[in-house]
């Protein structure tokens, strides 16, 4: 039998958060959110932005999986010495104080009008987090990768999605994982639908914020439109997207001769290219098609009265100069970003949105984006000193080899010493920076 002993102690469970706090604190985030966000309540003792987002940061980074989870870890984080943060409710009130109104268009066929939020405080804050944080160079040149994602949200205002659920439609832009802008839009709004007017804001954002040059630009075919082209065009220098609508063209690409035979992904297929001068009147792009032979359940290759039968995949750019393998090798690398999505979902609590409302929603989604690029930024700092660690490690692998050690807190010679129990002596030289 067990014997069990119950010790009164403040002992924590999470003493890697503290070396985060620290993180945290040496940045200098009180002040830069402030800087954007504003000055919050007119009393100084009212908790300030930041004491906000540092709730919702430091309990994400502990395990939490919805804004209430901050009640159960908040005790702990006090532990640290002139430390005090806000609990759930006001961590609530604080992010739907945030809100921006949402703009209004109304679609020129259908009459209908559908709701965007495009949170340009937030967006501005994020990507100033990104210059503090050094994540991406000024002066560098960089790829910038778009898309959709259905968020399943069973909210007041959530409108019902060909997705065939309730929820918010937003539109995310990201840089090698680093997400660096969005917006939100009524869940019953088609991809195409004035994302001219966002990516327009996101790009131009991103180029004066953190002074870079987009060199590639890559996208789904939910960007495949004469208006989204042109402004991309505008704003990078070659752009990689997803062509619609090739079943149309599919007799067209049947009479084509100069077929190529390479291997994408180990998988050996036939590539050629053809101009396309008909989306846009004195412009020629170069369109990159690819053909793999349709196969039935048992890997045979199917055929008809002409022959084989094809499907063809195709991707609209401006780049003349690559060859089409590394053109589709590129495009098809956009899955890392695509990434993003299943990270913030399962780590980072979009499957939980905790309001009524999308703009007060959008707020939460872009503070969790801030901390899931505060997360990059730790990651990437200590998996070089902590060896069970990798720069693309999930959080579930931080919590577990770095948050995860037991704690306590002890005045001492007049200092605040703080104990750490474990034999990994890796702690000692993340916590000694």
């Amino acid at each position: 039998m067990t014997k069990v002993a119950i010790k009164n102690e403040n002992i924590t469970s999470f003493g890697g958060i503290y070396h985060i706090m620290d993180v945290f604190s040496k940045l200098g985030f009180e002040k830069l959110i402030e800087s954007v966000l504003g000055r919050r309540g007119c009393r100084s003792k009212a908790f300030s932005h930041g004491s906000i987002f540092g709730s919702l940061f430091f309990s994400y980074l502990c395990g939490g999986e919805c804004l209430e989870d901050i009640n159960v870890l908040i005790g702990q984080f006090k532990q640290r010495p002139n430390t005090l943060l806000p609990g759930a409710d006001t961590v609530g009130r604080g992010l739907k104080e945030l809100a921006e109104e949402n703009i209004v268009y109304k679609s020129d066929t259908s009459g209908k009008s559908y709701s965007f939020n495009t949170a340009e405080k937030l967006n501005t804050l994020l990507l100033r987090m990104i210059r503090r944080m050094g994540l991406i160079k000024a002066g560098s040149h960089v790829d910038l990768d778009f898309d959709h994602q259905f968020v399943p949200a069973n909210k007041f205002d959530a409108k019902y999605s060909y997705k065939q659920d309730f929820g918010y439609f937003p539109g995310w832009a990201s840089i090698g994982g680093i997400i660096v802008g969005g917006e939100n839009r009524d869940g019953n709004t088609n991809v195409r639908f004035h994302q001219e007017d966002t990516l327009r804001r996101i790009m131009d954002r991103v180029t004066s914020e953190l002074g870079v040059v987009i060199e590639r630009f890559r996208a789904d075919c939910g960007s495949f439109s004469k208006e989204i082209i042109q402004i991309v065009e505008q704003r990078c220098n070659t752009f990689y997207i997803r062509a619609a609508n090739c079943g149309s063209r599919c007799e067209e690409f049947r009479q084509l001769k100069e077929w190529k035979s390479v291997e994408v992904g180990y998988e050996k297929c036939d590539v050629t290219s053809i101009s396309m001068d008909s989306l846009i009147e004195g412009k020629s792009y170069r369109l990159v098609v690819q053909r793999s032979p349709l196969k039935d359940k048992d890997g045979k290759q199917q055929t008809d009265m002409f022959g084989v039968i094809y499907t063809y995949r195709c991707i609209l750019t401006n780049d003349w100069l690559s060859t089409e393998k590394d053109i589709i090798t590129f495009y098809n690398e956009r899955g890392a970003s695509e990434k993003n999505f299943d990270i913030q979902n399962n780590d980072f609590g979009w499957s939980h949105l905790p309001f009524s409302f999308m703009a007060e929603n959008m707020v939460f989604m872009m503070v969790t984006a801030m901390l899931k690029n505060f997360y990059i930024y730790l990651v990437r700092h200590i998996s070089e000193k902590v060896k069970p660690l990798k720069k693309t490690s999930r959080l579930k692998a931080f919590i577990l080899h770095f948050v995860s050690i037991p704690a306590k807190w002890v005045r001492t010679g007049r200092q605040n010493v703080l104990n750490r129990y474990t034999n990994k002596t890796y702690y000692s030289e993340v916590f000694l920076e």
